[in-house]
């Protein structure tokens, strides 16, 4: 049987509590021993962590998205009417999310690094909800404005504190399947956000005389709602770190842990430090998954906000158009979990993230030439097919290749925030003077795809290049000098280290 053995050798006795209620039991390494274990041994605790983490982070970002996006579904529903959205207002109440969601991102995720996630990433859960609650209760366009600001705020440090709690957890081949689930929450909150939109639109004015909650309003309040109620129950489930998960036994915790410290060969409990930003910022293939990452927001966003609105332009009603945005989400959802699952199990990134943009290529030349209603809904499946695996490739391609944990905290708060500026740009895609067949709109987002294409290209190079250069000794000049303590802090730096492609 293939077993995998990993070398413990700074600790010669490890505590570990007993299931039992006898006392303690204790594990003893010598610098001679180790502990092995064998792969299915490992399958069975991946899945008890799968079982255990990942439907409660894709919920919880689920819900994120789906409060963030909500403005969209709002605006058909009376809100551009009852706030006097005029001219480029609602595209303004858009961009002064992203103006504080980017700030914080990174100073978030390194919050996250010091304090731990169970109960900091519910916070900013509650606080989002909150402030997607308080919304059902603006009165006028800045009142508009000063809650987007808020919301971005509470929902900054989400995204990346999510996909960094997840790294610590799997390994770079498992990642991104993981991350690819949690991401696909995204398209999901589309598909909800419509269904959710269209019954809660329907609710009886109700509430005090001096202010009823009504049509667009009911979207707020309760979306709101739900989200704090989910994020005070989060932390009973939520975990820390797996030598702290309570439903493994201790030898599973173990193994947990140190599967990842054999793969990352780095602590798990650095702090981050100023040479982690710098490890992050100017590592090549980060800028390639940024850059990346942000063109596919510009898609990804674009079709958040917007789309409620393109088909509404097509003719169709409130309702009908509401109904209507819910499939191709549906569509979105399955090709991202499919991409996500073969990409990690060719242990591949960038040719899936070269090849689905062509989809989008032809999704939006249609958008773009045609005036056929149908023929243009067809092509918005094409268009969300193409556009969504990228935002989890991109982020994972990113984790994946940043080694140790400090440096992969900063490098995916890093990424997320390049890549939240394409939302900025995704919400002057669409604007009211370019409706309804909206040519500048689809034009951008056509750029954008092809883009993210020849990115992906070049960053494949760069990852196969890297790597047979470092087969053939070129890199271990980085090593002369060096002692064992500094060596590990050269992460991907190190010669050793091997970019997955």
């Amino acid at each position: 049987m293939e077993q995998t053995k990993f070398e413990h050798p700074d600790v010669r006795h490890i505590e570990m509590p007993s299931p039992s209620p006898s006392g303690s039991e204790k594990l003893e390494l010598s610098d001679a021993e180790s502990l092995t274990w064998d792969i299915e041994e490992e399958t069975r605790i991946r899945r008890k962590l799968d079982w255990h983490i990942v439907p409660l982070v894709t919920l919880l970002y689920l819900l994120c998205f789906i409060d963030r996006a909500n403005i969209g579904n709002a605006r058909i529903q009376g809100m551009a009417k009852d706030l006097e959205l005029v001219g480029y207002r609602f595209n303004w109440a858009l961009t002064v999310f992203y103006f504080t969601y980017v700030a914080v991102e990174i100073p978030s995720n390194t919050v996250l690094k010091l304090i731990g996630p169970r109960f900091y990433i519910p916070f900013l859960v509650a606080a989002f909800g909150l402030v997607s609650m308080c919304t059902a209760f603006v009165q006028d366009f800045k009142g508009l404005c000063v809650a987007r600001a808020a919301l971005g705020l509470a929902e900054g440090g989400t995204m990346p504190g999510i996909a960094f709690f997840l790294s610590c957890f799997y390994k770079r081949r498992e990642l991104l399947f993981r991350v690819g689930i949690f991401v696909s929450a995204a398209s999901m909150a589309g598909a909800f956000g419509g269904l959710l939109a269209t019954g809660l639109a329907r609710i009886p004015p109700w509430g005090a005389e001096s202010m009823k909650i009504h049509t667009w309003r009911n979207i707020f309040l309760f979306e709101g709602l739900f989200t704090i109620i989910v994020a005070c129950l989060a932390p009973i489930w939520m975990q820390t770190k797996p030598e702290e998960c309570k439903f493994l036994s201790p030898r599973e915790r173990m193994i947990a842990a140190e599967r990842l410290r054999r793969e990352h060969k780095a602590d798990s409990h650095e702090v981050v430090k100023a040479h982690h930003f710098k490890r992050a910022v100017f590592n090549v293939n980060n800028i390639v998954c940024a850059m990346g990452f942000f063109c596919v927001n510009i898609t990804v966003q674009s079709f958040s906000l917007f789309l409620p609105s393109i088909l509404a332009d097509l003719g169709w009603t409130a309702t009908k158009a509401q109904l209507y945005s819910v499939p191709p989400y549906c569509v979105a959802v399955i090709v991202a979990i499919t991409v996500a699952f073969v990409s990690d199990r060719t242990n591949l990134r960038g040719i899936y993230l070269a090849t689905f943009p062509l989809l989008c290529v032809v999704g939006f030349s249609i958008l773009r030439a045609s005036d056929n209603p149908n023929l243009k809904y067809m092509a918005v499946f094409f268009s969300a097919a193409g556009a969504f695996p990228g935002g989890p490739g991109f982020l994972s391609w990113g984790l994946n290749n940043a080694s140790g944990p400090a440096v992969r905290a900063v490098s995916g708060a890093y990424i997320v925030s390049i890549g939240s500026l394409g939302a900025i740009v995704a919400t002057w895609t669409y604007i009211l003077p370019d409706a309804p067949n909206y040519p500048i709109g689809h034009t951008i987002n056509l750029c954008a795809q092809i883009c993210v294409s020849l990115l992906a290209t070049f960053g494949i190079v760069y990852c196969v290049m890297e790597n047979r250069a470092r087969a053939r000794g070129k890199r271990d000049a980085r090593l002369d000098g060096l002692s064992p303590e500094e060596v590990q802090h050269l992460g991907y730096r190190n010669p050793e280290f091997r970019y997955i492609p």
